[in-house]
């Protein structure tokens, strides 16, 4: 599994509070992690850091022999224990009170992929002339769309759609959502911050990835669209493929 990393602090923010991070041979799969970190005072870099080195720490037990809906469960699992010690750690500490992260956790290995997520950062899986968003993003503007309350151009435009209604580490318990996929020779799955997703619509996405033929230029590209569209946040991209050429990565981004 190839995968590749780009994180920019964007053209308005003066730190960048997002994190990522690939690592290969995780129990079989390759590991891959984005989280966009929230609070005053630093304390969202805070919980993003946290985040990606407790995940790693807990997947580390990981087996090739485990079923998928025991790697399922590690997952679910490891997001729920780095979520209970971000919040334990930030509760004992009065100057990072409140802070907290997104996070989207993907394990890959050939066919199998399984995601884990809280928050709005997203997962898409880009499948030749398609596109599908793999993750729901838990915002209040996300449920004023699905009770239809708002239109989806309204909820493009609401002032309030960067309020979350699930992020890890704000409350002492949290519940990912968790599922497995299968993937296909030429699919590539898409890990992002809101910092693309909310300024580069889906099908512009699609175009960009589809308009090159490495990874690398793909996340350049769709860096570089996100910077062209405001950059008004810490912008965070991870691309993943089953089938285009060797593993690369492995530093946190």
């Amino acid at each position: 599994m190839k995968m590749v990393s780009v994180t920019d602090t964007g053209r308005v923010r003066s730190v960048n509070e997002d994190r990522a991070v690939i690592q290969h041979d995780v129990g079989g799969y390759s590991l891959a992690i984005v989280a966009d970190g929230m609070g005053g005072h630093q304390a969202g870099d805070v919980a993003s850091q946290m985040t990606i080195d407790i995940i790693r720490e807990e997947l580390k037990s990981l087996s090739s022999s485990m079923t998928v809906e025991e790697c399922k469960l590690a997952v679910k699992e490891a997001i729920r224990s780095t979520n209970r010690k971000v919040f334990e750690y930030a509760s004992a500490r009065e100057e990072l009170q409140g802070m907290g992260t997104t996070v989207v956790v993907l394990l890959a290995s050939g066919q199998l992929a399984i995601l884990g997520h809280i928050g709005d950062s997203r997962a898409y899986k880009i499948s030749g002339p398609s596109i599908l968003r793999l993750t729901e993003d838990h915002s209040l503007v996300n449920e004023l769309l699905k009770n239809g309350q708002l239109t989806p151009d309204e909820a493009e435009r609401h002032p309030r759609r960067n309020v979350l209604t699930r992020a890890l580490g704000t409350e002492p318990d949290a519940q990912p959502d968790v599922q497995h996929l299968s993937l296909e020779s030429g699919d590539i799955l898409l890990l992002c911050s809101d910092g693309l997703s909310g300024l580069v619509d889906d099908q512009t996405i699609l175009s960009i990835v589809r308009g090159e033929s490495e990874l690398e230029a793909m996340a350049q590209s769709l860096l570089q669209a996100a910077l062209d569209a405001g950059g008004d946040d810490n912008i965070t991209i991870i691309l993943a493929s089953g089938d285009s050429g060797p593993a690369s990565g492995g530093d946190p981004a």
